[in-house]
């Protein structure tokens, strides 16, 4: 599941909320329990994709020292002693 994928499972849901309506409004009672459960589907992908991209934003600091420094360490243990 792609975080492209996002606008496409939004207007799923969007439009499967609106055939809810219309079903209640005409009495459709079968289709009812069909389309709620494509909605709890398709509310159940976008929580996952939505959780998902949280994750992804989320910095962890893993305490690896940078680059920067790694060599200045470097560079101070390498100094020879200066003569006295």
């Amino acid at each position: 599941m792609q975080v492209s994928e996002r606008p496409r499972l939004v207007g799923i849901r969007d439009t499967l909320l609106a055939r809810i309506l219309e079903a209640e409004g005409e009495g459709w009672l079968g289709d009812i329990e069909g389309l709620q459960s494509g909605l709890t589907h398709a509310e159940g992908k976008l929580a996952q994709l939505d959780a998902r991209i949280s994750r992804q934003q989320e910095s962890v600091d893993l305490g690896i020292p940078t680059f920067r420094e790694v060599v200045a360490r470097t560079a101070a243990v390498a100094a020879p002693p200066e003569p006295s």
